[in-house]
């Protein structure tokens, strides 16, 4: 799969939205204008280290993974992905609607569903199938990175078919806001973001639109291409 640019299919907030504001200034970086932007002062108080744990998620923007990331398959462009956006948001489906809270997920940190959520599981599902044509072929490279010997039959299976071990009944909605932290260190990071976060006051989220987020190249970040309301 190796190859650029490489395409994703995420949920991303309205840029103008108090979530998306809240997950841009903590990764330092707004994958909807594309800036740098100052983290606050509160978490360099905290972890003057901030910068680096931060990295890997800031690379992606905030965003919770439909589709992961993936280059196009020949004969596919990047028109031909975006018509399919379109067309996939206009087909009337129920929007998943999840209660956010901010815990440690795998050793990192982020805003995940408090429970699970069907309509959710389904729609992840859905963008996984009705996508993967635009998918290249997985590189063996690539899918050596996966670290296949630590995953499950399932996920590797997964992986072969999908170029994500992390599908269907294995997926796990989240917006990441760190990298992955010893358990020492969690515990007061999660206490300031979990207090950051609730003065959003977001009782609930709806999973509601999709966006497409394009990277040039290895070394560049993630950025929205377009955006796209899903239809009740």
């Amino acid at each position: 799969m190796t190859g650029f640019p490489r395409y994703a299919i995420y949920y991303a907030a309205d840029a103008d939205s108090t979530l998306s504001r809240f997950g841009a200034e903590l990764l330092g970086y707004d994958a909807h204008s594309g800036r740098e932007l100052p983290f606050p002062a509160e978490a360099l108080h905290l972890a003057a280290d901030w910068h680096d744990i931060t990295a890997d998620p800031r690379k992606y923007g905030f965003h919770g993974t439909l589709k992961a990331p993936m280059a196009l398959a020949g004969g596919k462009t990047e028109a031909e992905l975006v018509a399919a956006c379109t067309a996939f948001a206009e087909k009337p489906r129920p929007i998943p609607v999840i209660r956010p809270v901010v815990d440690s997920i795998s050793g990192f940190i982020a805003a995940i569903p408090a429970e699970p959520v069907s309509e959710l599981i389904r729609l992840a599902a859905d963008c996984v199938r009705d996508f993967d044509a635009f998918r290249a072929p997985l590189a063996a490279k690539d899918r050596a990175r996966r670290n296949p010997e630590k995953l499950t039959e399932r996920q590797r299976d997964y992986l072969d078919d999908w170029g994500y071990p992390y599908v269907m009944e294995e997926f796990r909605f989240h917006m990441t806001l760190t990298g992955r932290l010893d358990a020492e260190r969690r515990g007061p990071i999660i206490e300031m973001l979990r207090r950051r976060f609730a003065s959003l006051e977001l009782e609930t989220l709806a999973i509601d639109r999709i966006a497409l987020f394009r990277q040039e190249d290895a070394a560049a970040r993630f950025h929205v291409i377009g955006e796209w309301p899903l239809a009740r």
